[in-house]
């Protein structure tokens, strides 16, 4: 497998970078969840993301920013720091899988619309920051000031949850309404779709995460144009990568309905090129993974 790229371009032609915790919740949804590790050396995953470019100081930096964050434990045992998973950032990662392996991770999942209307006080920033990322990571857009919207039938408990509860149960400052809607007859939604979601930047999003990875499918089967044959010394770095731009293509693109949708919008394309190169890449990964934790 050739290495992966580490940067591409956005469409505003500005270089597109991956940032260590991006990396790092990647390694650890696809490495220490699916494959139930406990806590790992810092020095492997500073490893791994020195082949994708991250400096140790950076990589370093992240990892004590997301145990400051509860989403790490830190374990010390003699000089050795070890990292193992919290039940939060446990729960998260497996959340985050639902929708990584989802054959249809751009359809909505029932019908109609799901409306969130949210308020949090001016002195709660990082909780509305929160919310609004959490809303993001569902697939809402922005319909209106204070109102968002969504397609299907979204679970708005799971999306948000823990956003009300300060520690000693429910936080009274957050204010937060949702209900269902459905389209009426002679009023269509098509407008509303263009209104919260920017169509023409998610279509640029799945172009630009098929193109960074074309090379790799050509280079590992050129002929057979599938992914063939052995995978090479760099699988752990590699899925890593791979699994990292694929969360960065479902947080930009939420599921939208396809009658709303250009007839060759490409979002099966992209389905197809990370579960081609996941299948060849995952098995691989955990096999050179094991090697590196062997005494």
């Amino acid at each position: 497998m050739p290495t992966p790229p580490d940067d591409a371009l956005a469409p505003d032609g500005a270089a597109v970078r991956r940032r260590p915790e991006q990396l790092l919740l990647a390694f650890m949804g696809e490495l220490m969840v699916a494959g139930e590790i406990g806590p790992l050396p810092a020095s492997v995953l500073i490893g791994v993301l020195a082949e994708l470019g991250v400096g140790e100081a950076a990589t370093r930096a992240a990892l004590t920013r997301m145990a400051g964050r509860g989403l790490l434990a830190p374990q010390r045992v003699g000089r050795t720091v070890s990292y193992g998973l919290t039940a939060q950032s446990e729960r998260v990662l497996r959340e985050a899988r639902d929708r990584v392996f989802d054959p249809e991770p751009f359809a909505p999942r029932g019908a109609g619309w799901t409306l969130v209307s949210f308020s949090v006080p001016e002195s709660r920033r990082d909780v509305r920051h929160r919310v609004r990322a959490q809303l993001a990571w569902a697939g809402f857009g922005l319909l209106r000031d204070g109102l968002w919207i969504a397609p299907g039938e979204v679970d708005v408990a799971q999306a948000l949850g823990g956003v009300r509860d300060d520690g000693d149960g429910r936080d009274d400052d957050v204010e937060i309404l949702a209900f269902r809607a459905r389209e009426v007859p002679g009023f269509s939604a098509a407008r509303s779709v263009r209104t919260a979601w920017r169509l023409d930047a998610m279509r640029a999003r799945h172009e630009q995460f098929q193109q960074r990875w074309a090379q790799a499918i050509r280079d590992a089967a050129p002929d057979a144009g599938a992914v063939a044959g052995p995978v090479g010394a760099h699988a752990l770095r590699d899925v890593t990568a791979l699994v990292a731009d694929w969360l960065d293509l479902l947080r930009a693109v939420p599921r939208l309905p396809v009658e709303h949708l250009a007839p060759d919008w490409p979002a099966t394309r992209s389905v197809e090129t990370f579960a081609r190169l996941h299948a060849a890449l995952a098995g691989p990964a955990r096999d050179e993974l094991a090697r590196r934790l062997e005494p």
